[in-house]
């Protein structure tokens, strides 16, 4: 399974839903709260280059959010993308 890597907030619906299919997947992965943290948010914006939540890596590949998140799974893609990583 893939190492995935997901810059989350609380309060945010988008980071909800896509950790929601991430766990329907039986994905494991790491979470990062940025809420509060101006320098995880900094951090998350310096690596992905946008500034909204959720940000997801899955293995060493920027998937971006959880509209891009659910495209890869509506494409088809997204479980051979957790299996190959």
């Amino acid at each position: 399974m893939a190492n995935i890597t997901i810059y989350s907030s609380n309060y945010c619906p988008f980071c909800f839903r896509a950790k929601q299919l991430l766990q329907y997947k039986q994905a494991d992965f790491s979470e990062i709260l940025v809420d509060g943290n101006h320098a995880l948010r900094q951090e998350m914006m310096e690596k992905s280059g946008r500034h909204t939540v959720p940000q997801i890596w899955i293995g060493d590949r920027h998937v971006g959010g959880c509209d891009d998140l659910f495209a890869l799974e509506n494409a088809g893609e997204l479980d051979a993308l957790l299996a190959s990583n």
